[in-house]
């Protein structure tokens, strides 16, 4: 089954980079864009996993949304919102790093919440054997990819791990090849969702 993820927002360049970001870090999701609430409600409004929307639309909708408080995380702009208490907030006034580290939280949280272990699996792919398997990595690559994603450069793991720094280049290029992932902020999410790295270490 593929999660169905809805991003509510008048504004399309978020809209665009959020979706963006988000094909990452769960490909296999169907992720549809919204300019409005009402755009929402013409289409399957409670066939959505989970809905991104923007803090107008929540305060604008609170009813229908306060009934999907699980599935629902409102897009903030980094000021605290009191009316806001107990529902999961995404600010989207963040460097890349950090909002792919905050989203990834947010996926764990809700997958830790009223989610079968079944839609959990689905939900993330890169789980599943078959995907492992093709992509295996060598204990000594993991090392190394865990230190890229804690912002180490290669002479930096080189001297942690007491390895030349050719060795670490070829461990990258292997890493690279292997994942087909060149960005940084792409192995740290392939770290992540494979359980190398926990989401709030990052």
């Amino acid at each position: 089954m593929t999660p169905e993820i809805a991003i509510v927002n008048p504004n399309t360049l978020s809209c665009l980079g959020l979706q963006h970001l988000l094909e990452e870090i769960i490909p296999m999701a169907s992720i549809r864009t919204f300019r409005s609430f009402a755009e929402l409600m013409d289409d399957t409004p409670d066939m959505y996993a989970h809905y991104f929307i923007s803090l107008q639309t929540y305060f604008e909708h609170t009813a229908f949304f306060l009934e999907r408080k699980p599935k629902t995380i409102v897009l903030a702009n980094g000021n605290n919102h009191p009316q806001l208490s107990g529902v999961p907030t995404l600010d989207i006034y963040q460097n890349e790093k950090t909002l792919i580290k905050h989203i990834l939280q947010l996926h764990q949280y809700g997958h830790q919440h009223g989610h079968s272990g079944k839609q959990s699996a689905h939900a993330h792919p890169g789980l599943s054997p078959h995907t492992a398997s093709e992509h295996e990595l060598s204990p000594r690559e993991i090392e190394v990819l865990v230190l890229i994603t804690k912002g180490l450069i290669n002479k930096e793991i080189a001297d942690k791990l007491n390895i030349s720094l050719t060795t670490v280049i070829s461990h990258r290029k292997n890493i690279t090849e292997k994942l087909g992932i060149k960005a940084v902020s792409g192995l740290t999410i392939y770290a992540v969702m494979h359980g190398y790295v926990e989401a709030d270490r990052i």
